[in-house]
């Protein structure tokens, strides 16, 4: 965090100063959730949760080099104390980014959002300094600490925005106020809480609606719910996609034989050849958007186009492809799903696989409300038409829809199976894989899947810890 004094800090927030003998010490280092990251010069935030009191832990991180903490209440050590430590954090991000100087970018969407993030950051900090979210730290607390570990070489700030109803995105744009938008797209995540497309895209625009005139929309026009997002932002708009009307699109997209995209990048000032590392065609629009973001703070084609041919996934078990010795390759992608992200990597998985059997080791959809059965029972079906050799369904009632409808779809159906836990998958693939299988692994994050890929990736024998 760019210095300040625990005076100033103090006045930010509204706080009172307790046991703090001299309040001109100033905070160098990290703020902190964590205890464990606590260190010299660092500020430590106190969040009460139900299991965990970061309170109880003052006295330790202090005597670990922590300045003081941020808390609720009177803790015994160096002191902040507010009513709401929360809001408190959200106001310090505020004040930090306002004397920042960097250039804010923020994104959101319902799928995609973490690996285009990495992808933006990847190839803006080979331009300036950058600091992005991260891995998915993009709620109330991860977005304004993120924010608060620049500096003042900090050029290019890119954040992650994620809402689970109504206001969030407002409420994080205000505490981080952006000068580039991106929304990426309008799907299905979290419909059971919005309620429907319509109302996630009344959500993810507000991102637009907080950009300020001299700002940038940069808009996904090949999803027509974000396309019409440029009549909700006074900033200028940007259009990115594989559109023929899009400022910044991909022709000649195409896939190696181990599902790897390369495509023609054409912005406004030039064109050049991308040839991707990661895997999966779904990384063209990512990579589109990256591509429009730093056009836009003034990357050249040649420039973007390099970047993004180096760029690599920064966070873990997002299509993390490991090549086990024994020719088997392991897809983990068991971070999180939702229909429009199992959808992509089922199609990466087809392109991977070519030639090659293929298991699809699938669990629950969370969140989906009144759509989990269609949805799960289309994921179902969609494998069996992308020609996926075996489904392996893992869970309860969700599972058995995906079950159901690959079942359903066709005689391959007779090739799906489901069990009801990670350790009977587990035990399954270990005794039916054979040298040259290519298996994906994927589910909502409660699900706790990635377990299922570390034991294959490690070939381990024993029990696997399933939360």
């Amino acid at each position: 965090m760019i210095a300040l004094s625990l005076a100033e800090i103090a006045s930010v927030v509204g706080g009172q100063t307790h046991d703090i003998p001299d309040t001109s010490v100033q905070v160098t280092g990290q703020v902190v959730r964590d205890s464990r990251e606590a260190g010299p010069g660092s500020l430590f935030v106190a969040f009460a949760g139900e299991r965990v009191d970061g309170h109880d832990f003052a006295a330790a991180v202090v005597e670990a080099g922590a300045v003081a903490v941020l808390a609720t209440r009177p803790v015994g050590v160096p002191a902040i104390v507010v009513d709401d430590v929360q809001r408190a954090l959200g106001a310090l991000a505020r004040h930090v980014v306002e004397r920042l100087g960097a250039t804010l970018v923020a994104l959101t969407g319902s799928a995609g959002k973490t690996s285009t993030k990495d992808l933006i950051a990847q190839v803006l900090r080979t331009k300036a300094p950058t600091v992005f979210t991260p891995g998915s730290l993009n709620n109330e607390i991860g977005l304004p600490l993120t924010a608060l570990s620049a500096t003042g070489e900090t050029r290019f700030l890119v954040l992650e925005m994620g809402a689970r109803g109504i206001g969030h995105i407002r409420y994080l744009a205000d505490l981080t106020p952006p000068k580039i938008g991106l929304v990426l797209n309008v799907g299905t995540a979290h419909i059971g809480e919005f309620g429907g497309r319509e109302q996630i895209a009344e959500a993810k625009g507000e991102l637009v609606e907080a950009l300020p005139e001299d700002g940038t929309a940069v808009l996904n026009a090949d999803d027509p719910l974000v396309r019409a997002m440029a009549s909700r932002t006074k900033a200028r708009v940007l259009l990115f996609g594989e559109s023929g009307e899009a400022d910044v699109r991909a022709e000649n997209v195409r896939l190696s034989g181990n599902g790897q995209p390369s495509f023609s990048l054409h912005t406004p000032t030039g064109c050049s050849e991308v040839t991707m590392r990661l895997y999966g065609e779904h990384h063209v629009s990512n990579a589109l958007a990256a591509a429009a973001v730093a056009h836009e703070l003034g990357m050249s084609a040649d420039e973007i186009a390099t970047a993004l041919s180096e760029a690599g996934s920064l966070s873990r078990w997002r299509m993390e492809v490991t090549e086990r010795p024994d020719g088997v390759t392991i897809v983990n992608d068991a971070y999180n799903a939702n229909p429009e992200s199992m959808r992509a990597a089922l199609r990466a998985l087809a392109a991977m696989g070519k030639g090659r059997r293929t298991w699809a080791v699938l669990g629950q959809m969370a969140e989906l409300g009144d759509e989990a059965l269609a949805e799960h029972d289309a994921v179902g079906r969609l494998a069996v038409r992308l020609n996926v050799s075996k489904l392996v369904a893992v869970g309860g009632r969700e599972a058995s829809w995906l079950q159901l409808g690959a079942y359903n779809e066709g005689s391959w159906g007779e090739e799906s199976v489901h069990v009801s836990d990670a350790q009977s998958a587990v035990d399954l693939l270990r005794s039916q894989l054979r040298p040259g299988d290519v298996v994906l692994v994927k589910a909502s994050r409660s699900v706790g899947l990635e377990r299922v890929a570390q034991a294959l990736v490690e070939g381990t024998e024993g029990e696997v810890a399933v939360r």
